[in-house]
């Protein structure tokens, strides 16, 4: 009687090779406290400041006859518009800061699997990951592995 042991299949090789590094898991949670933070803080510390800022400016100068008021709606739209102009560059201006939250949680620019398809397919921890750094010991592995074939 002979055991003979089973041919590893291509996913069980990679399951054995995963690099730790590589294979980094982020709970949805997470994700969901950063994009909270990011929205309270991008509104109470950049969008409502510059809008409220943008506001008092605009008004300032049309007090003062720098800025005439519309014929027909008066100071509304211009007022409006400072007002929109100021939430929206607030709104922008915290983007760097909410991407750097992003990155310390594992997230890198430019890598797979953060983007549209973000939730989507390939998201289930189960599913193998690609090791996008390069280390020694990832090298050594993927020289010492054997070509995989398809079946």
């Amino acid at each position: 009687m002979s055991f003979e042991a089973p041919e590893k299949t291509g996913a069980s090789r990679a399951a054995e090779s995963k690099c730790p590094l590589g294979d980094r898991h982020v709970h949805r949670e997470d994700v969901r406290q950063i994009l909270r933070e990011c929205q309270e803080e991008s509104f109470w510390y950049r969008a409502l400041p510059l809008s409220l800022g943008s506001l008092a400016t605009t008004g300032a100068l049309i007090y003062k006859g720098v800025l005439l008021p519309s014929k027909r709606f008066g100071p509304f739209p211009k007022l409006a518009a400072a007002g929109i102009l100021g939430y929206v560059l607030g709104k922008a201006s915290y983007v760097p800061t909410c991407r750097d939250k992003f990155h310390r949680l594992g997230f890198e620019p430019g890598r797979p699997g953060f983007g549209p398809r973000f939730w989507g397919p390939g998201f289930d921890p189960k599913d193998l990951r690609h090791c996008d750094h390069v280390c020694t010991e990832c090298e050594k592995n993927k020289q010492s592995a054997p070509p995989e074939t398809t079946a």
